[in-house]
């Protein structure tokens, strides 16, 4: 897909809540739906610019303002605040490693690259990753975070411990995966906390440059891999390498099974720094976002097909890096630009406008990294201003960010 360089401004979406307790119940495909049971007062708004390029074959119309949806409020609560009371309600800005906004799980960590929501829970809670120290530390609102492992980790070229996913079994097994740089070469690993890592995957090529790698879970049971090309773009187009590649894998690191290839673990080619996996939530769709010397690009991951033709891409180069599908529509966050940018989508996985912005200078948290859903209209994120952003005094924090509801834009405030 190719695309002008225009540029335009556009007002961001507002968050209308965020969870403080939260429920789960079953939906009918056997995914969990987690249920707000109160609500918390929350300004996220603002102005940004963005590459507000469409396809040559799309006609361009302005979007509406977006607005995050709300989760169920329980009965006899007060409805939450509208736009207008809620701006009224100013956040005072951070003192030390204390942050007064709701929004934030934990303060001054190190650049926060991975997260991993964990459902179930009453409070928000989360599993986080450090990418230069290797600590992986869960966080809990209202709790002091807790340290539950440390992974020995080299973060030169881009690399350290770069993704994470969870078990499927969590709650039972208390399994984390994590993908890692080491000396030697880029790696998948496994934990629980207390205990020292075991491998899954080796051998991923490592270079001077392109050692990132993410995680997703898909909703097989099976694990999502895509890694970084090493700094050689031959390799990702070679079938024999697991460089520049998206893999799926049963949890002892072997081809899963329905993979396109019998015995491979390569279900698409041709990535050079991945920054974010996901998945829509009856796993129809896969995305990957990738970094390379020319531009960002988001693509869709169609199992046995390379990496060839992109959603979007972005000539600005913000930094693409977590996504999530929310269903009529990507949402990624950025670790140059520091905003979310959200793609509508058709029923095709098409993308129908350019990207919408929100969350951006003073109104968001900065450079942002991993994303994870926690809820249907709730995602957790990392920062990771401390690499080369401009850091206030509680970051790198573990922040909640809106995901674009599946019914789409919704109107203005």
């Amino acid at each position: 897909m190719t695309q002008s360089s225009t540029h335009e401004t556009f007002t961001a979406f507002d968050v209308a809540s965020i969870p403080v307790r939260i429920r789960h119940r079953p939906l009918r495909s056997g995914h969990l739906v987690l249920a707000a049971t109160a609500s918390l007062a929350l300004v996220l708004s603002g102005c940004a610019d963005f590459d507000d390029t469409a396809a040559s074959e799309t006609a361009w119309h302005q979007p509406p303002k977006l607005t995050a949806e709300q989760g169920p409020q329980p009965e006899g609560d007060r409805p939450p605040p509208t736009g207008s009371e809620r701006r009224q309600r100013s956040i005072p800005p951070p003192d030390g490693c204390t942050d007064h906004d709701p929004a934030v799980l934990a303060t001054c960590l190190d650049t926060v690259t991975a997260v991993a929501a964990i459902a179930g829970t009453e409070e928000p809670t989360a599993i986080a990753g450090e990418r230069s120290t290797g600590r992986v530390i869960r966080v809990e609102r209202g709790e002091k975070p807790q340290m539950i492992g440390k992974l020995d980790v080299s973060a030169a070229g881009g690399g350290g411990l770069t993704g994470l996913a969870l078990s499927p079994t969590y709650n039972e097994d208390q399994l984390v995966y994590a993908y890692i740089t080491t000396a030697k070469d880029n790696r998948v690993v496994r934990f629980a906390p207390g205990q020292r890592p075991s491998p899954v995957l080796t051998g991923i090529p490592k270079g001077r440059s392109g050692n990132r790698g993410v995680l997703a879970p898909d909703n097989t049971g099976a694990l999502l891999v895509a890694t970084g090309d090493a700094g050689r773009q031959r390799a990702a187009a070679n079938p024999e390498s697991l460089a520049g590649k998206v893999l799926r894998i049963d949890s002892s690191g072997g081809p899963a099974p329905g993979n396109p290839t019998e015995g491979s673990r390569v279900i698409a080619s041709g990535l050079h720094s991945p920054g974010g996996l996901c998945s829509s939530a009856d796993g129809s769709r896969t995305w990957v976002t990738d970094r390379a010397d020319d531009a960002d690009a988001l693509y869709e991951v169609t199992p046995g097909e390379g990496l060839n033709t992109a959603a979007w891409r972005w000539r600005t180069k913000p930094g693409v890096a977590g996504c999530v599908d929310a269903g009529r529509g990507v949402t990624i966050a950025t670790s140059i630009a520091g905003n979310l940018q959200f793609l509508p989508i058709d029923q095709r996985g098409a993308v129908t406008d350019k990207p919408t912005v929100a969350l951006d200078g003073k109104n968001g948290y900065g450079r942002l990294s991993g994303m994870s859903v926690l809820t249907e209209s709730i995602a957790v994120a990392g920062t990771v201003n401390k690499d080369g952003g401009t850091p206030v005094s509680s970051d790198d924090r573990v922040v909640l960010l809106p995901i674009q509801p599946k019914g789409g834009g919704g109107g203005k405030d």
